[in-house]
């Protein structure tokens, strides 16, 4: 059992009795950050809609009705998998070289903590730290989401709304979104709830327009949208 196990299974909280929630991803979170079943592995959509399943407020997607029961019959360990697929997704993008509570150094105090706090990856300095975002996490979100758009701004590929294609600009200021720890600049307040719908599909679009995007991308399709 590696590290990143031992740590959720202490202390994330875990509902066993999920609610299944068909085609709307929990408001709450973030939604489902993975373009992939985390059971079979399978694309989304490849097998008909996505079932949608919420566990103790974590949105999780499925390929098929048959995968949550097999995904809940080890709820922890499956929860770790996903994490681990989470950290090596987010950490390429993560902006913080410190705590996001305490400030300190990572690295400082040991090999930092990766916790993934619905869906999102936030590196603290160590285990005290843990409660601290569990009591106030949109305090301590709103620090990594501050250093993305920083962060990000600078080398944002998109001179265009990944969901309407309009310029940015065209409309007022750019709306600055933090999903998976990427920033995705939009058009207007519409796009953000069509872009909440389904962020991993529009996603693609900015892996395509960054460096290597070609490699980055993993053939998402996406939908045109127009106001």
């Amino acid at each position: 059992m590696n590290k990143l196990t031992r740590m959720l299974k202490k202390y994330t909280k875990i509902a066993i009795a999920a609610t299944v929630v068909l085609g709307a991803p929990v408001a709450s979170a973030d939604s489902y950050p993975l373009d992939t079943c985390p059971v079979t592995g399978e694309k989304l959509g490849s097998m008909g809609e996505p079932i949608v399943k919420n566990y103790d407020g974590r949105e999780i997607r499925f390929c098929c009705a048959g995968c949550p029961k097999k995904f809940e019959s080890d709820l922890a360990g499956s929860l770790a998998k996903v994490d681990e697929a989470i950290v090596k997704q987010q950490s390429p993008y993560y902006p913080l070289t410190t705590c996001a509570v305490s400030g300190a150094k990572l690295g400082s105090m040991g090999d930092p903590i990766e916790m993934v706090y619905q869906n999102r990856l936030v590196r603290l300095c160590c285990e005290g730290c843990i409660k601290k975002v569990e009591a106030d996490p949109a305090k301590y979100l709103a620090i990594v989401d501050e250093a993305v758009i920083a962060q990000q701004q600078k080398t944002y590929p998109l001179k265009t709304c990944v969901v309407s294609g309009e310029a940015l600009g065209s409309m007022g200021d750019p709306i600055d979104r933090v999903f998976a720890n990427r920033l995705v600049r939009l058009c207007c307040k519409g796009c953000v709830k069509d872009f909440e719908k389904d962020p991993v599909k529009f996603l693609s679009k900015l892996d395509e327009a960054s460096p290597g995007g070609a490699a980055k991308s993993d053939a998402h399709d996406h939908g045109d949208h127009k106001h």
